[in-house]
């Protein structure tokens, strides 16, 4: 049964993990850059690789806070902990599906050196691509900085915008230990790379027409449901 909870677990990780990170914040900048600096597609994936790993390893660290803060809790309370898990999961899903409601679907991070860097902006998905614009005045394309000088733009832009729909998935895997930490860090990783390096890798090969804006416009409730389903499951088969 702890294996089937597991690996349950694991598996709304992984849609949790891919989901987040096939939203275009997380792609199309590198691709968008890119182009306006005139990169191969070998230069632009590697860039996409070296900042995805950033925010991977930024959202595992603060994954690794939680999981201790579990483990002390787990040990004082024991069969309880299953309650408070799913009773926070649904919490956290009850948020996001509010947050849907109330036209909330997506937050936009804001490349650095543009006029709306210090912003997050959260609504509804736009019909056109809000990076467009920005760029033109970011140091991402900016003839007078160099690729490095982008290179640790798109690095510090992803890093500093962790996987927050993944975070309470570590928490749900608590009664596993260390083990379940590892494992969901390791399906974070495969996942959130997975998605930005075949959707960069997609969008440079020009396949641009692909739908993916009713997605972001309903990712907040989509995550919303899955940490209402992760819940259950926390609850139902632990006991």
């Amino acid at each position: 049964m702890n294996s089937n909870v597991l690996a349950t677990v694991a598996a709304t990780g992984f849609a949790v993990a891919f989901c987040h990170a096939a939203i275009p914040t997380h792609w199309l900048p590198f691709v968008l850059t890119a182009r306006a600096r005139g990169w191969s597609r070998t230069k632009a994936l590697t860039v996409t690789a070296f900042a995805g790993t950033g925010h991977v390893a930024v959202t595992t660290l603060l994954g690794l806070a939680i999981a201790w803060f579990g483990f002390q809790i787990d040990a004082r309370i024991g069969a309880v902990f299953p309650w408070i898990a799913g009773g926070l999961l649904w919490a956290m899903g009850g948020f996001y599906l509010w947050r849907q409601s109330r036209g909330g679907g997506i937050c936009h991070h804001h490349p650095p050196g543009s006029p709306h860097h210090a912003d997050e902006h959260c609504g509804e998905a736009p019909d056109h691509s809000h990076w467009d614009d920005e760029l033109k005045d970011s140091a991402l394309v900016s003839a007078r900085a160099g690729d490095w000088t982008a290179i640790g733009g798109l690095f510090v832009m992803l890093t500093l915008s962790p996987c927050e729909g993944f975070l309470p998935v570590y928490l749900s895997a608590v009664k596993f230990g260390w083990h379940g930490f590892f494992v969901l860090s390791a399906i974070l990783a495969i996942a959130a790379l997975a998605a930005m390096l075949l959707l960069t890798w997609l969008a440079l090969l020009g396949f641009e027409k692909f739908e993916v804006k009713s997605f972001e416009r309903y990712e907040a409730g989509l995550l919303g449901a899955l940490f209402m389903v992760l819940g259950v499951v926390v609850v139902v088969l632990e006991r």
